[in-house]
């Protein structure tokens, strides 16, 4: 590796950073930023697993003002998203990576529409739907696993769902957001290093770019008000859901 190709891989990670704890999609960056630098698809994915690891951690410093007063609610997410990484991560190892690939679009369109119609969604959940609801923890589960398995958009899911049951401000539910899924992906990220195919020199550099921005972004997300924020990442969202339908129905 180059000092060129270590400076690109921290410069991704950078900006993996900010977009995955600022709006739930690091992976849209980290991921190509790996194929770009030639490794094979199912490498780049372990590779990127372990390496956002350290994103979350950014974002556990950065954000320590948004997770005061929230331990139930990490504690008990938390545990029930990193159940579904090892699920999801075993089933990365033990089936065709290309799988998932046909649903992943549908999933990233159905949580940035909700959370373009969160106002709507709270109202009708008002009295159907609760955080402490089965369903919930079904979905974060799920989302979990998903996460543990591939991970594009992961937190946008997370943060729909999130969104659509605990009344709460975006930067608060976003931090949320962050130590759900980061649980998730943290697990899957030991078994990928235990028994997975990473690419170990592309972790460190890449790593300390996402660590940086982790860091960075949650002073990005509370000077962003909450419609604003929520609007563009589910816009942001929407496009990627285009694209990647695109790129895997064509």
């Amino acid at each position: 590796m180059t000092p060129v190709d270590a400076l690109i891989l921290i410069l991704g990670g950078i900006l993996a950073g900010i977009a995955g704890v600022g709006a739930g999609i690091a992976s849209l960056v980290s991921y190509p930023v790996l194929l770009a630098a030639g490794l094979p698809p199912l490498i780049a994915n372990v590779t990127n697993s372990v390496a956002l690891t350290l994103s979350t951690a950014g974002a556990l410093a950065g954000s320590r003002p948004e997770l005061r007063g929230q331990g139930v609610r990490i504690r008990r997410y938390a545990l029930l998203s990193a159940a579904g990484g090892v699920a999801g991560a075993a089933l990365l190892l033990t089936t065709p990576e290309a799988l998932f690939g046909y649903v992943v679009p549908w999933l990233i369109a159905v949580a940035s529409v909700a959370l373009l119609v969160r106002p709507w969604l709270q109202q009708l959940h008002a009295q159907r739907l609760h955080a402490g609801h089965p369903m919930v923890s079904v979905g974060i589960v799920l989302i979990g696993g998903y996460s543990g398995y591939f991970g594009a958009a992961a937190g946008v899911l997370a943060l729909a769902l999130l969104g659509a049951v605990i009344p709460d401000s975006m930067p608060r539910l976003n931090a949320l957001k962050n130590m759900v899924v980061g649980s998730s992906n943290l697990l899957a990220a030991i078994g990928f290093a235990v028994f997975g195919p990473v690419a170990w020199r592309f972790v460190l550099p890449l790593a300390a770019g996402c660590f940086l921005g982790g860091l960075l972004a949650p002073w990005i997300v509370r000077r962003i008000s909450d419609t604003p924020l929520r609007i563009g990442i589910g816009l942001i969202g929407v496009g990627l859901a285009v694209k990647l339908g695109l790129d895997a129905y064509r």
